[in-house]
């Protein structure tokens, strides 16, 4: 017994009690680093080497060198997608910042009556399930004439439109669903942004006469501008990486057809159908340089144009 004694004497002894908290702390968050590690780091990682090799996942790799980058940057199809991309991404997020801050300015007014009803209303499509979205645009926007796209398009005198095949009728038609989607996830990012704005600068401005467009464009706005900063990052990161909509709403005609073709589903067309990995992971690397440029480039018009407004108010 003494001598067990003495060894936990010695030791506890060896660790002083600031080093065994440090051994706790890191044990309580090794989980979090070992998940990340295997499943978010290692594939980055290998994916960056393997743009550098041609392998099609059963025979073994050969050094490629650039010329993964060389096939990608010089297939017309990728242009396309990219060009695709952009568009979709315009059409389909660009409207969400300007709706998104109009609906929470409505949220926002006192007057309003049902304030939760309506904001777990513009809320429910984000959180709706993706394939249930997609089912339901494809029966709006079906290419028989009493479709409710068409039959819309026919009160006004228009011609049906082919809205899975035509090139700017499937653009519309998952513009529209992304926007139907995240406007109001970008509305809630708003109404936080709202109600954090004093009242009094509200009253004052009322006082002083100026309207509720005038309070929106001079108060509102500017000061909202670092939620609108973190809306654009977030749109813009998610309009090109955009895949789940285009592919659920077209069906298994996705990957066979450019009209909306966009990067991802170029990358997966690469990697899971054509088995060619070191192209696909050469066009996630050029993803993610096209990612950056974009978020930063329009992190800092979205900056920008706060500080004019603020300047002019």
């Amino acid at each position: 017994m003494r001598t067990s004694d003495k060894e936990r004497k010695g030791i506890s002894s060896g660790l002083s009690e600031k080093t065994k908290d440090r051994i706790s702390a890191y044990l309580y968050i090794s989980p979090f680093f070992i998940i990340f590690a295997v499943i978010g780091l290692y594939p980055a990682l290998f994916s960056l080497y393997l743009a550098f090799q041609s392998w099609d996942g059963f025979s073994p790799m050969t050094f490629a060198g650039l010329q993964n980058f060389q096939i990608v940057l010089t297939d017309p199809l990728f242009w396309k997608s990219v060009y695709n991309t952009i568009i979709i991404g315009i059409m389909g997020t660009a409207p969400q910042i300007i709706v998104g801050i109009i609906l929470a300015f409505l949220l926002n007014l006192a007057m309003l009556r049902w304030k939760h009803f309506f904001r777990v209303t513009i809320f429910m499509p984000y959180i709706t399930s993706l394939v249930a979205v997609a089912l339901i645009f494809s029966v709006f926007f079906s290419s028989n004439e009493t479709a409710l796209a068409n039959y819309v398009l026919g009160l006004f005198g228009m011609d049906p439109i082919n809205w899975k095949t035509s090139e700017w009728g499937t653009k519309i038609a998952i513009s529209l669903m992304v926007f139907w989607r995240w406007v109001g996830y970008n509305t809630i990012i708003y109404l936080a942004g709202l109600q954090s704005i004093p009242n009094e600068l509200y009253e004052a401005a009322t006082i002083d006469g100026a309207s509720k467009p005038q309070q929106l464009r001079f108060i509102t706005v500017p000061l909202l501008k670092p939620f609108i900063i973190l809306t654009v990052f977030f749109s813009t990161v998610g309009a090109l990486q955009l895949f789940a909509e285009p592919t659920v709403f077209l069906g298994s005609s996705a990957f066979s057809r450019d009209e909306a073709m966009t990067v991802v589903m170029y990358l997966y067309r690469d990697a899971f159908n054509l088995q060619s990995f070191g192209t696909a992971s050469a066009t996630a690397i050029i993803l993610l340089i096209l990612i950056v440029v974009m978020a930063a480039v329009n992190t800092y018009l979205s900056s920008g144009m706060g500080r004019k407004r603020g300047k002019k108010a």
